[in-house]
């Protein structure tokens, strides 16, 4: 068992995907939200911070506190203690639509004792982080991000496709379109992003 956080934009999210017009990129959002939280769901609790409760079952909102992303998680996991929730607590974004169930396992077990896991991007930003208590977390999120988490305490980097593949850009969603989560893929289809891309 485990505790998941999402940090989630729900507001105006992922501005990068171009030839997609606001109402567009917010059904795509969350769509690969959809997919990290059928991944999350059966670790454990799972609570979703953002602006506005995403009305999916299974969740725990947290108000987004509109300071940045680690305000939203230190949020989130601040609910999540009080809660009753257990660690470790997993910290994943909610642009990861290829992540499963297995790789989120695999990130709680990678924890090390006293310490975290941590599954950066190919830029060195942090697309998930497991910890064995929620007060090692600090709001270090940004560019090099991975590394200021990794100094934190004893770390361990998880090399997993389905957690370093975030979604960005048209680009990022046809290179990995065999991996998607289907309500990805659905929303993708649906949209014809191939030819406005």
């Amino acid at each position: 068992m485990a505790t998941v956080v999402i940090p989630f934009r729900s507001s105006d999210p992922k501005r990068r995907l171009d030839g997609l017009d606001a109402a567009a990129r917010a059904d795509l959002a969350h769509a690969m939200l959809a997919d990290v939280l059928a991944a999350a769901r059966p670790l454990g609790p799972v609570f979703v911070v953002a602006a506005e409760a995403p009305g999916l079952p299974g969740v725990e909102w947290v108000d987004d506190p509109h300071r940045g992303q680690g305000i939203a998680v230190r949020a989130a996991l601040d609910a999540a203690v009080a809660a009753g929730s257990t660690p470790p607590f997993l910290v994943v974004n909610a642009d990861l639509p290829c992540v499963a169930t297995r790789d989120l396992s695999a990130l709680a077990h990678a924890v090390r004792v006293d310490g975290l896991a941590i599954a950066a991007a190919q830029d060195g930003t942090t697309n998930a982080l497991a910890l064995s208590t929620a007060d090692l977390f600090r709001p270090l999120y940004g560019e090099g991000s991975a590394d200021r988490f990794a100094a934190l305490a004893p770390s361990r980097r998880l090399d997993a496709p389905n957690l370093m593949d975030d979604v960005d850009t048209p680009g990022d969603l046809r290179r990995l379109a065999e991996r998607l989560g289907t309500n990805t893929k659905r929303v993708l289809a649906s949209l014809h992003l191939e030819s406005a891309a």
